[in-house]
């Protein structure tokens, strides 16, 4: 028989230096999540991303064991990433904070591919193009 599922909760954390403390800690026991068992499992599995900030999905199952669906990292951190930003602009309309080519677009559409409503790399592509122009990032053609 399967286990049964409880909860289900998206989380996100740095990648390989996620820890038991607050925000992260206080979420996942109040899901009936173990946190010591599930920083260990998550920074395991995210170890190669360095601290980059990714998504999760976890599955909670009556037995209190869980799941991790480890997702890609949003479009604007892939995007200050690629562009060496520190934070995008507060004003995206007046202050501009970089420009992105249509290369590192196709670039970061390859990569986050896989969790995209997209069916094409262009349709992926103008996607993260608006996630740009939300941030201050001029888009070049």
């Amino acid at each position: 028989m399967a286990k049964k599922v409880t909860k289900v909760f998206k989380i996100m954390a740095p990648g390989g230096k996620a820890t038991p403390a607050p925000p992260l800690g206080p979420v996942l026991g109040a899901n009936g999540v173990n946190p010591g068992q599930f920083i260990t499992k998550f920074n395991d599995a995210t170890r190669e991303l360095n601290g980059r900030v990714v998504g999760c999905i976890v599955t909670v199952y009556s037995d209190r064991t869980f799941d991790l669906e480890i997702k890609s990292s949003p479009a604007s951190e892939l995007i200050k990433a690629e562009l060496k930003l520190e934070k995008g602009s507060g004003e995206p309309n007046t202050k501009k904070v970089g420009k992105i080519t249509q290369a590192q677009l196709r670039k970061i559409a390859e990569g986050k591919m896989k969790d995209m409503n997209a069916a094409t790399v262009e349709a992926a592509m103008r996607v993260i193009a608006g996630s740009a122009r939300s941030m201050g990032v001029t888009v070049e053609n």
